[in-house]
């Protein structure tokens, strides 16, 4: 007997993953769904559920910028597919996505069939992108796929630390967000910066903005 399918739902909005949910039952039948709203519920979800068969992934969720999200899960799960659902629909933003490790990039204007068909063609092992982008040209530099890798060597704490670090926050404020001590942050900054090659914290800050998009125009991200 085959074993239900699970996808995983991560988005910061309520409804679109009530469309999402919707899209997924119209794709798969028995699947089970887990919803997470923020990249810590995301990284626990993913650890509890280690054998999911597809993550979709919103680029704008709370905890991540840009593509840092979907390199940082491709790196800790290589074998787990993800598909990116955002708004920001430019050319060059999907292809990028699906060099940095995306099964697939739907956009959020997707008509729910579109949706559908996207999820149920990436469970088949295919990669999807929207017609009309399919046959462009990618733009990620081999210095900026080379950082997505080492973005994916951090364990998930320092990843949080390092989102905060973009947020321009102190040791201080980070310490007291993640509720340990000081001399603890300082040890994973200390790490970040071995991990990812760089000599200073506005090196590492640089280094992530580069992976970084510009959020769509509209409320949904």
């Amino acid at each position: 007997m085959q074993l239900a399918q699970k996808i995983i739902i991560a988005d910061d909005h309520p409804l679109f993953r009530a469309a999402l949910k919707q899209a997924v039952s119209q794709a798969v039948s028995g699947v089970e769904m887990i919803e997470t709203d923020s990249l810590t519920s995301l990284q626990e979800t993913v650890e509890t559920h280690d054998d999911a068969d597809l993550v979709l992934l919103d680029l704008h969720m709370p905890g991540t910028s840009g593509f840092t999200g979907l390199a940082y899960l491709r790196g800790q799960n290589p074998s787990m597919p993800v598909v990116v659902v955002s708004g920001s629909e430019e050319p060059q933003v999907m292809l990028r996505a699906i060099e940095y490790g995306a099964s697939g990039f739907i956009p959020k204007s997707a008509p729910l069939e579109t949706i559908s068909e996207a999820i149920q063609a990436v469970l088949e092992g295919e990669v999807w992108l929207p017609q009309e982008i399919a046959d462009g040209d990618a733009s990620v530099t081999s210095e900026d796929a080379e950082f997505a890798e080492k973005l994916g060597s951090l364990t998930p704490q320092q990843f949080r630390v390092l989102m905060m670090l973009t947020e321009g926050l102190l040791n201080k404020q980070i310490a007291y967000e993640l509720n340990v001590s000081e001399a603890t942050i300082k040890a994973h900054v200390t790490a970040i910066l071995r991990k990812l090659g760089v000599h200073s914290r506005t090196q590492a800050v640089i280094e992530a903005s580069r992976m970084g998009v510009e959020p769509p125009k509209t409320e949904m991200g």
